[in-house]
C-alpha cells in the first residue's frame, strides 16, 4: 500500500512537470500509464505522453512509442510508424531500438527486407552489450545472412551472449563445440554449455545433454541422467 501511494505521489509530480513540457517527466508519466503504476493502466494515455516526449527527442520515449505501434497497444498497429520511431531512437544510440530495428529489417516488417541493413543494426546493439543482438549477429555469421559466412565470428558473438546468460546463445555455442564449427571440437565444452542452457529450461539443450549422457560424449556415460533429462525435456515441450 505504501509503495502504491509512493507511485501515486510520483505520478502527481510527473504530471505537473510533464504539463510544463519536461520531456523526462512526460516519458516517466507515460511509463506509469503503460505499467499501471500509481494510476489506472491506460495504453492510449501512455502513447499520448510517450509521443510528447518522443517529439522532443527523448530516445527512451521514441523506443516505447515504437513498441506501442509495433504491438498495437494504445494505438492502431502500424509497423511503418514503429520503424520510424525505432530508427529515431536507434540513431541516438538506444541499443534496444537498434536491436528491434534490425529485426524489422530482418523480417521485412514496416520496411523492405534487407539482411545487410539488419546486420548493421545488430552490430551496433551487440557492441553495446545487447545479448539478443549478439546472438542474432552470431546467427547471421553462421548462415551468411547479410554478411560473409564466418563460423569463427559466429562463435565469438555466441560466446559474448552466452556469457551474459542468454540460453539460446549457450545452446548454439554448445553446438559449435560439438561440431567443431568455428572452434576446436570439444565435447566437454559442449556439455558445459548444454548444461547452462538446460538449467534455463532450453528444451533442445536438455535433449542434447541427454544424448551426451547416453553416449558418454564429453561426460561419463549415465543412462539414468539421460532418461531423466529426456523425460523433463518431453514434459517441458508438452507444457508449451
Amino acid at each position: 500500500e505504501g509503495v502504491e501511494q509512493n507511485y501515486a505521489e510520483a505520478v502527481k509530480w510527473f504530471r505537473k512537470a510533464a504539463r510544463q513540457g519536461n520531456a523526462k517527466a512526460q516519458y516517466d508519466l507515460g511509463v506509469c500509464y503503460y505499467e499501471g503504476e500509481g494510476v489506472e493502466q491506460n495504453y492510449a494515455e501512455a502513447v499520448k505522453w510517450f509521443r510528447k516526449a518522443a517529439q522532443q527527442g527523448n530516445a527512451s520515449a521514441q523506443y516505447n512509442l515504437a513498441v506501442c505501434y509495433d504491438n498495437g497497444k494504445g494505438v492502431t498497429q502500424d509497423y511503418t510508424k514503429a520503424v520510424q520511431w525505432y530508427r529515431k531512437a536507434a540513431k541516438q544510440g538506444d541499443a534496444k531500438a537498434q536491436f528491434n530495428l534490425a529485426i524489422c529489417y530482418n523480417n521485412g516488417e514496416g520496411v523492405k527486407q534487407d539482411y545487410v541493413e539488419a546486420v548493421q543494426w545488430y552490430r551496433k546493439a551487440a557492441r553495446q552489450g545487447h545479448a539478443g543482438a549478439q546472438l542474432n549477429l552470431g546467427v547471421c555469421y553462421e548462415y551468411g545472412e547479410g554478411v560473409k559466412q564466418d563460423y569463427a565470428k559466429a562463435v565469438k558473438w555466441y560466446c559474448k551472449a552466452a556469457l551474459q546468460g542468454h540460453a539460446k546463445a549457450q545452446f548454439n555455442l554448445a553446438l559449435c563445440y560439438k561440431k567443431g564449427k568455428g572452434i576446436t571440437q570439444d565435447y566437454a565444452e559442449a556439455v558445459k554449455w548444454y548444461r547452462k542452457a538446460a538449467q534455463q529450461e532450453n528444451v533442445n539443450a536438455m535433449r542434447n545433454l541427454a544424448r551426451c549422457y547416453r553416449h558418454g560424449h564429453g561426460v561419463e556415460k549415465n543412462d539414468v541422467k539421460a532418461a531423466i533429462l529426456s523425460t523433463v525435456a518431453l514434459l517441458q515441450r508438452l507444457a508449451r
